[in-house]
C-alpha cells in the first residue's frame, strides 16, 4: 500500500478557528491555564511565604495574562515566574517533579508567545495586514501599532 504524502499533508491541515480577540489566541489560553497553576502553587507555600513570595507569584501570573496583548512584557513576567519556581525548588516548597512540570509548561507558553511575535514580525516585514483591536487608523496614527513596531525591532531574534 502506498500513500501520496503530498495529498496526506494537504488533508492533514486542521481548520483554523476564527480569531476575534486576544482571548482566542492559543498563547493567551495556555498562559491563562499556566496562571491558574501558579495560583495553586501559592496555596501550597508555607504561611510565612504566602504574603511575600505568594504575592509576587500572583502579581507576575496576572501580569502574564494581562500583558498577552503586549507580548514582550508577558515574556518578562513568564521568566519571573520561572525564577519564582526556582525559589520554590531551593526552599523545598514543592516536589521537584511538580516544579519541572510547571517549568516545562512555562517554556511551552514562551514558545507560543515567541511564535506569535515571529508571526507579527513576518507580517510586518512582508507588508501584510496585521490583526488589530479597537479603532482602525493608519499605522502611523495608531500609537499601539507604533509601539509594537518599535518593540519588535528592539526585541532582537526571537
Amino acid at each position: 500500500m502506498s500513500y501520496n504524502l503530498k495529498k496526506e499533508k494537504q488533508n492533514a491541515i486542521p481548520l483554523r478557528k476564527e480569531f476575534r480577540t486576544f482571548e482566542d489566541l492559543d498563547a493567551y489560553q495556555e498562559a491563562r491555564e499556566f496562571r491558574k497553576k501558579m495560583y495553586a502553587v501559592t496555596r501550597r507555600l508555607p504561611d510565612f511565604e504566602k504574603y511575600d513570595l505568594g504575592s509576587q507569584i500572583r502579581r507576575a501570573a496576572v501580569s502574564l495574562t494581562n500583558q498577552v496583548r503586549f507580548f514582550l512584557g508577558s515574556r518578562g513576567s513568564l521568566q519571573e515566574l520561572v525564577d519564582d519556581l526556582n525559589v520554590c525548588a531551593d526552599e523545598n516548597y514543592l516536589e521537584p517533579e511538580k516544579i519541572e512540570a510547571l517549568k516545562g509548561e512555562a517554556w511551552r507558553v514562551l514558545g507560543l508567545i515567541n511564535g506569535y511575535l515571529r508571526y507579527l514580525r513576518d507580517r510586518q516585514a512582508d507588508g501584510g495586514s496585521v490583526v488589530r483591536e479597537g479603532r482602525v487608523n493608519s499605522p502611523e496614527d495608531d500609537e499601539a501599532w507604533v509601539w509594537l513596531t518599535e518593540a519588535l525591532s528592539a526585541a532582537g531574534p526571537i
